[in-house]
């Protein structure tokens, strides 16, 4: 082949070769995949852009510019996981970043963007992951013990190892959930609420909002329990009032409470006795109505207890004397023991009850009235055998107790009791002896010509002397027994007994006894000092802290449907405000106001459960047939079956409102109302077991009924 050929042969190969490229579009060497292509040669890029930082719960945008590629697309990796983790945060394809639920354990972490088009292709960009800002919803402070009080901060994006802050200073902070943390702190007194904020930690160490945390000055459970010492019963409202003020300052604004006057029942009787034989109706109804409802709960508690201890009954006397009776033990309940023991002898009540009205002198060779003057000593002040302060027996040498009064000491109290009787409707001095004209409403009258004027030899060698007045010689009887040593404790270790605990330690007594005899400042009997210390008392205080504490009493009865009753409200539906109903359902339990059957009340305070040796006063009306009817009773009451009331456990009450959104709520609802927020546990989760399902309305009566029917609700822990 010539050169000139060959020449022409190459140009033409040369040529075609050229067309065959075109029509391939391959240029100088490199594959251009569809639309892809890289421009002509440049080298394929991804760049990523966006934030160099989220907090947990937020997001994070990135976006991803490539660079000689038609074809842009990308997908994304977190920390070279195709779309991410749970554990390093996941992206969207959208390039939207959320973390995960903490900090990543590789912090930062890198997000990449990876060419769809030419996978060889990439960018990454590092991101901080930082904690959450923390938001403050509320913050409480209650008081634990002494100065120590329980922070409790609630909110949202709390994070483990978030610190509490007081007044800007860091303090050992519990981490309950990612919505609350708790701290314990010691808060001066007088402080009436402490700023409070939140700090999380780093990475991205961030604070919270401000808040105020009003200084709590009792717990929930504290509250609750003094509530259902001191009143008929608590409610939310009262709870929540005693939790602000404190416990001390709850009690001194009892002291200074008005108190609830019962009317005297006037003759002839209204139309709200029913029946104008029936004055009981009037008087008992007037009183179910000061426990529910008045202001003075403390003091209306402390009368019923003396009632159970200076005990008349209207099975015995006339009714219509009750009110009057009743607002003397009211009037007197803060004043002083030895006020009380004068108000009680000389009323009308007592009087008629125990036959100290109307007893006179004796004639030669016989005895005046003893009625009066052995259960004044017996049951009322002093008791049958010495005592140690602490309320222990004192034994003689050879073991055995020791009396305090014999049959001839018996006889002059008798005789410095007489010369009484009804006053006068004037108030002046009757004219005869007995005054045959009842008089309910006032003190009982001395008449001198009836009353025994001889000398009388009391306790502890105290002699009344002969040719005293009737007056002066009950003053110095009473004033005897005031003073005896055996009063302290055997009062105290009573009222503790109603009000606190059935079975007090005699350390619990010999503390109260000792205040009996001095309240600090030289006084003696002060009622003030004693309630003070038997309700603030550590034995009595020791439950609030503690709920496996083994202290309390039976619920009577008349507390039992009191507590109810105050509880969850109620609307007295009786055309004639009769409170009366109330009386028939007590009756059905053995117990009704002012109804014992022996001066020795509905259970003697030394009662004892058979077969055991547990000192527990109210089970002496606890028995089968009695324990059922509990039951049939707490029935009637959810369903609202008592004539006369309102009680509202529908779907749209107020325990229904709070059922309708969570059952949970109802139940805490019920178990701090009448379990002081002790519920046990597995109580709780049989509850909510045993509801689940029911209708709002029969959540609240079945859930109800079941927290009332309670060991825990029977038992005043």
């Amino acid at each position: 082949m010539n050169e000139p050929r060959f020449r022409s042969l190459r140009t033409l190969l040369q040529s075609a070769f050229g067309i065959l490229l075109l029509l391939t579009g391959c240029t100088n060497g490199v594959m251009n995949s569809g639309g892809g292509g890289n421009g002509g040669g440049a080298q394929a890029s991804v760049t990523v852009s966006g934030s160099s930082q989220v907090r947990l719960g937020g997001t994070a945008s990135f976006s991803a510019t490539v660079t000689n590629l038609t074809n842009t697309a990308v997908t994304w990796q977190v920390a070279g996981i195709n779309g991410g983790n749970s554990s390093v945060g996941t992206i969207i394809s959208s390039g939207v970043y959320t973390p995960p639920s903490s900090i990543p354990a590789t912090n930062p972490v890198t997000v990449t963007a990876v060419s769809v088009a030419s996978p060889s292709a990439s960018g990454s960009a590092s991101l901080n992951v930082l904690n959450p800002v923390p938001t403050i919803t509320s913050a409480s402070a209650t008081l634990a013990s002494g100065t120590s009080y329980t922070i409790d901060v609630f909110g949202t994006n709390f994070v483990s190892g978030a610190q509490i802050q007081v007044s800007g200073s860091n303090v050992t902070t519990t981490m309950v959930s990612s919505t609350e943390l708790q701290a314990t702190v010691s808060v001066p007194s007088g402080t009436t609420s402490l700023s409070v904020s939140v700090v999380n930690p780093n990475p991205g160490s961030a604070s919270s909002n401000s808040a105020s945390a009003t200084v709590a000055l009792a717990s929930v459970t504290a509250a609750a329990r003094l509530l259902d010492q001191a009143t008929f019963g608590p409610t939310l409202g009262q709870i929540q009032n005693v939790q602000s003020v404190g416990i001390d300052a709850y009690i001194t604004s009892q002291f200074n409470t008005p108190y609830t006057p019962l009317p005297n029942i006037p003759s002839p009787l209204p139309a709200v006795c029913l029946s104008a034989n029936t004055p009981t109706v009037c008087e008992e109804s007037e009183w179910w109505q000061a426990a529910v409802t008045g202001n003075d709960q403390l003091r209306q508690r402390v009368a019923f207890a003396l009632s159970e201890i200076f005990v008349i009954s209207s099975d015995s006397v006339n009714a219509t004397t009750i009110t009057y009776y009743h607002n003397m033990l009211a009037q007197d309940a803060f004043t002083n023991f030895s006020t009380i023991l004068n108000d009680v002898s000389v009323s009308p009540g007592m009087g008629a009850y125990l036959n100290m009205l109307g007893s006179a002198k004796a004639p030669a060779g016989q005895i005046a009235n003893e009625n009066y003057a052995r259960e004044l000593m017996q049951l009322f002040t002093i008791g049958i055998n010495q005592l140690n302060q602490d309320g222990t027996l004192q034994l003689d040498g050879s073991g055995n107790p020791i009396p305090n009064y014999t049959e001839a000491q018996v006889q002059a109290f008798a005789r410095a009791y007489t010369g009484w009787t009804y006053a006068t409707s004037t108030g002046g001095s009757p004219t005869k002896f007995p005054n045959g004209t009842p008089n309910y409403f006032a003190p009982m009258a001395a008449v001198e010509s009836a009353h025994d004027m001889t000398a009388k030899i009391l306790l502890n060698g105290t002699v009344l002397p002969a040719n005293q007045t009737t007056e002066e010689d009950l003053a110095g009887a009473l004033a005897n027994l005031f003073a005896h040593q055996n009063a302290g404790p055997f009062v105290c270790k009573q009222l503790i007994q109603h009000l606190v605990s059935s079975d007090p330690s005699p350390a619990y007594v010999a503390r109260i006894a000792a205040v009996f005899a001095n309240n600090g400042s030289g006084v003696r009997g002060d009622m003030q000092a004693v309630i003070r210390a038997i309700l603030e008392d550590t034995e009595a205080r020791a439950g609030d802290t503690d709920p496996l504490y083994d202290g309390g009493h039976l619920r009577e009865p008349i507390l039992w449907i009191t507590n109810f009753l105050r509880a969850v409200g109620f609307t007295n539906t009786d055309p004639n405000g009769s409170y009366y109903n109330l009386s028939n359902q007590a009756n059905n339990l053995s117990e009704r106001p002012y109804r014992s059957p022996a001066v020795f009340n509905f259970f003697p305070p030394e009662y004892v459960v058979p077969q055991t040796t547990l000192n527990a006063p109210e089970f002496g009306l606890e028995n089968t047939a009695t324990a059922i009817l509990r039951l049939s009773l707490a029935n009637t009451l959810v369903f609202n079956k008592i004539s006369g009331f309102n009680v509202d456990l529908s779907a749209t009450s107020t325990l229904g409102q709070i059922a309708a959104p969570s059952p949970a709520n109802l139940v805490d609802t019920l178990g701090t109302m009448f379990i002081h927020g002790q519920m046990p546990s597995d109580m709780r989760a049989e509850i909510l077991n045993t509801i689940s399902g029911l209708s709002t309305a029969q959540q609240v009566r079945v859930a109800t009924y079941l927290v009332i029917t309670s060991s825990q609700y029977k038992i005043m822990h």
